[in-house]
């Protein structure tokens, strides 16, 4: 009797076994699909960041460089303001030929 009993407890506790460990397989086998999707939910943003990063690279270099020419460029504009006004009293018949801030003309003989 012990020993049918004894028997009957394996049995039991094999099944239960076999059935433990096809929840775990099947367990396993769905945390591997998800740890694939999260590989590939990884690679993907992982390209997004690299293509962020180079983005705000571009725009840096390119605000340097504004930065760096923004006085040369800001006289160059006033200096096209001034000409487009001077040109303006020119056409409005202002005369500049008298303005001369040298004594000697730029093509004056020297003696």
């Amino acid at each position: 009797k012990d020993y049918e009993a004894m028997m009957s407890d394996s049995a039991d506790k094999r099944a239960q076994d076999a059935k433990s460990l096809t929840g775990k397989e099947s367990a396993k086998a769905d945390l591997d699909a998800q740890l694939q999707e999260h590989g590939a939910t990884l690679n993907a943003t992982t390209s997004e960041l690299m293509a962020t990063d180079k983005y705000i690279s571009s725009l840096h270099a390119e605000c340097d460089w504004l930065m760096q020419y923004f006085d040369v460029r800001k006289a160059a504009r006033t200096d096209e303001i001034d000409s487009l006004g001077k040109a303006k009293d020119v056409l409005s018949g202002a005369d500049y030929a008298l303005l001369q801030t040298s004594p000697r003309g730029f093509l004056s003989r020297r003696q």
